[in-house]
């Protein structure tokens, strides 16, 4: 829990703020932007409806978790929530469920462009702000031996996708991306930093 989530004025100008997510890089980045925070976390279904547009999947898991924490949470503190998804010829690539497949996940991305998506959720007393960011991802052409040592080495079993772009597979893999980096890592924060702000809270 980061101890700093009742500090003043940040370098970033943001206040304090609740983030609904477990997520080491989520953290990671607002820590990076000098934005105090408390994480509370709930159990949350991840699941959604198949009517709905792609675009909007992330947003709508991103909301599920900012309501699932927003009785335990101090009336005024805005709640941050988002979720990420890789998305690969319209198709929705997860969290490889095993070593199998993440080997074939890595390779179905090989030579390839594919999009990462990540929603945001924000909710601020009734007040309610929601994007979604989209960053294209151009992977080199991959060999067997590049996936498996990275799988085996990094084991991004946690990951959707199965890779992490700040690891070794993102250094020497990545041909181009097109779009905001720190949002295939998880968050666009830049972006959050400036929805944060214009609350005015």
């Amino acid at each position: 829990m980061n101890q700093t989530y009742n500090a003043g004025n940040s370098p970033s100008g943001v206040r304090g703020i609740i983030l609904a997510s477990q997520s080491p890089r989520r953290k990671q980045l607002l820590e990076w932007a000098e934005v105090p925070f408390e994480t509370v976390v709930k159990e949350t279904d991840e699941s959604y409806p198949v009517s709905l547009p792609i675009e909007e999947i992330a947003i709508y898991i991103a909301q599920n978790k900012a309501l699932a924490v927003k009785s335990t949470v101090a009336a005024g503190v805005p709640i941050l929530a988002a979720d990420t998804i890789v998305v690969l010829e319209k198709q929705i690539i997860g969290k490889p469920k095993d070593r199998e497949d993440a080997v074939n996940i890595l390779t179905q991305l090989s030579g390839k462009k594919h999009q990462v998506i990540t929603g945001v959720f924000i909710l601020h007393n009734q007040k309610q702000i929601a994007f979604a960011e989209t960053t294209e991802v151009h992977f080199h052409e991959l060999s067997k031996e590049q996936i498996e040592f990275y799988i085996d080495n990094y084991k991004p079993y946690d990951k959707a996708g199965a890779y992490a772009i700040q690891e070794w597979i993102g250094v020497v893999g990545i041909k181009s991306i097109n779009g905001d980096f720190y949002n295939v890592m998880g968050l666009p924060v830049s972006r959050v930093v400036q929805a944060l702000q214009n609350l005015q809270y």
